[in-house]
Order: C-alpha cells, then sequence, then structure tokens
C-alpha cells in the first residue's frame, strides 16, 4: 500500500464518499472487506465499524490487543463529534497551530489521530469505520482503500 503524505484537499476530497445504504448487514460486509485488506497487506490492526453508537463489527488482527479499544473508541468520536475523519481533523490542528483541547471540552474522550472516516448515508453520518494499530495515516489509507473496494463491489 502506497503510503501518502496527505494533504488537507486529498482528506477533503475523500470526505465526500458516501454509501446508498447501511445496514447491521452490510457493515458486516463492509468490515469482512477492512479484514481482506488488512490481511493482504500484512498489517497489524484492529477495526471496528459502529452505527448508531452501537459496535456492528469489531476484529482484532496480529498483535492488536485490548490497547487498542480505547484508540477505535477515541477515533471514531472524534469522526462522529466533528463530521469528518479523524485525520483531516488532525492536518487540520497541524495547520492552524490548534490542540484539539481548543476545540472541544470532550478532547479526552476524542483523538486527533488518523483511522477513523464516517459512514455517510444520503449526506447524513450514520456510523464510522475505524482502524487502529498501525502509524495514523497508515490506518487512515487501510480504512479508504476498505471504503473504494466496497463501493466499487
Amino acid at each position: 500500500m502506497e503510503l501518502p503524505d496527505y494533504t488537507i484537499e486529498q482528506l477533503e476530497t475523500q470526505e465526500s464518499l458516501t454509501f446508498p445504504t447501511m445496514t447491521n448487514d452490510e457493515a458486516v460486509e463492509l468490515g469482512l472487506m477492512a479484514v481482506a485488506v488488512i490481511r493482504e497487506r500484512e498489517l497489524n490492526l484492529s477495526v471496528e465499524i459502529q452505527l448508531g453508537g452501537d459496535t456492528v463489527f469489531h476484529a482484532k488482527l496480529k498483535d492488536t490487543n485490548a490497547g487498542n479499544n480505547s484508540w477505535l473508541d477515541r477515533k471514531a468520536a472524534t469522526a462522529m463529534h466533528f463530521g469528518q475523519s479523524s485525520l483531516l481533523l488532525r492536518k487540520q490542528l497541524e495547520r492552524d497551530n490548534q490542540m484539539l483541547d481548543e476545540l472541544s471540552e470532550d478532547h479526552e474522550v476524542l483523538a486527533a489521530h488518523g483511522g477513523s472516516v464516517p459512514i455517510r448515508v444520503g449526506g447524513e453520518i450514520v456510523g464510522t469505520i475505524t482502524m487502529s494499530g498501525e502509524p495514523d495515516w497508515v490506518d487512515h489509507a487501510a480504512v479508504i482503500e476498505t471504503i473504494n473496494r466496497y463501493l466499487a463491489r
């Protein structure tokens, strides 16, 4: 997997990725596709898909463990709170020389690290797909590859 040094513009373009629908069954299908991407790329990642605040899919591969749970939760909370990918938020904070705690009182339950992308259906955010275990741009790249594969099927 190529590991781009994502620009804000590239990340903003990815924000337009939308799903036609997203049921629990479709979320599991998306999760299994994520597992396939992780295995193909021989990555050390855990993946979680949440819909409506409920965890619908969760898998831990290679050396990921309970320590990844808080990262998954915090990245997903960030994507939901700000309505954009957690990597885009990190890049915007870096550009603006800001800290997360300047934007939200909930900064202890959030994480401005890449790896979570909102799941949008009809312009509405219905959940998140989140990965954790590698450097955050790798987590993000694996999520985007998974979404692109799912939408192209």
